[in-house]
């Protein structure tokens, strides 16, 4: 079983054919809201791609909560670790244009309530093969929840996103670290992947790189690199691309797979993803990912 301690979301995309600047105005083709939300699209990313998995996270007592949950659990995700709270939930603005980039703006709502992982979050997450992290929960949430994945020898995979300083508590706890360049630049400071590789291998056990079109790179403390290509596909959103990436990649490290096979199944997963608009409702079936990989 996979858990997932994150952020669930309301995504209200706009697709424009250039963003805007600063300033500026644009007309939008169409409009439409999505169920999202990082630590929700690994979830469902996770689901999809054949694991059995538990959501751990909060949502409003708004109609986009109950959207959320209904989505969540319309995709096999076990949502028993969901809370409930007074107010709003959380929304992503995300804006689309015509050559499939984006840009998003987060505002937490419910997700800023969770303060750190409940007793039954604690005994769920002790039971998984593997946690899912993000950066879309306080801090001090995030921290506890790896910190309790590893009393219990569970590994940890952590997206850095949003991009944010990253305490050693935290780091201590992970074992795997999965960002973009970008994200990476920004944690690291330094330019360029592998030498942003080589800075975050002086944190982390084993850390994965992103790089959209050109694939990924992978390092491990003991040496390992591997940087495996993109599938080739024309993207027409890649919104949800980097969740895919990481939630197929926990199911294949959950089941056992080398680390070739394990990055080669989540690019398969994450190139089928950007084909498709929206977040959650991009994310391939694990018949979709092998057939790809058969092909």
């Amino acid at each position: 079983m996979i858990s997932v301690f994150g952020s669930a979301n309301m995504d209200l995309v706009a697709y424009v054919s250039e963003a805007p600047k600063r300033g500026e105005t644009v007309t939008g083709h169409r409009f439409r809201t999505v169920p999202g939300g990082k630590g929700a699209n690994q979830a469902i990313a996770a689901a999809r791609a054949g694991a059995d998995v538990e959501f751990l996270g909060a949502v409003g007592d708004d109609t986009f909560g109950a959207e959320l949950r209904a989505t969540l659990s319309e995709a096999g995700v076990d949502v028993r670790g969901l809370r409930q709270v007074p107010g709003a939930s959380g929304i992503a603005h995300i804006v689309v244009d015509d050559d499939g980039g984006n840009s998003i703006i987060v505002v937490p709502g419910a997700n800023g309530t969770v303060t750190g992982p409940s007793g039954g979050d604690l005994a769920t997450i002790a039971g998984s093969r593997v946690l899912l992290l993000q950066l879309e929960l306080p801090m001090a949430a995030v921290v506890a929840a790896a910190q309790a994945a590893q009393v219990s020898a569970v590994p940890v995979i952590l997206t850095p996103a949003p991009a944010q300083p990253l305490p050693d508590e935290l780091l201590d706890a992970v074992t795997m670290i999965v960002p973009n360049e970008h994200e990476a630049a920004a944690i690291t400071g330094v330019t360029g992947a592998d030498a942003a590789l080589d800075a975050l291998l002086e944190r982390v056990e084993e850390a994965v790189i992103t790089l959209g079109s050109e694939g990924a790179l992978y390092g491990s403390r003991a040496g390992e690199r591997l940087r495996v290509p993109a599938v080739k596909v024309r993207a027409v959103d890649t919104t949800a691309a980097g969740d895919t990436f990481v939630g197929a990649l926990a199911v294949a490290r959950a089941e056992g797979l080398a680390v070739a096979g394990a990055l080669r199944f989540a690019s398969a997963a994450a190139a089928l993803s950007v084909r498709r608009e929206g977040a959650s409702t991009s994310m391939p079936t694990r018949r979709e990912i092998e057939d790809s990989l058969s092909d």
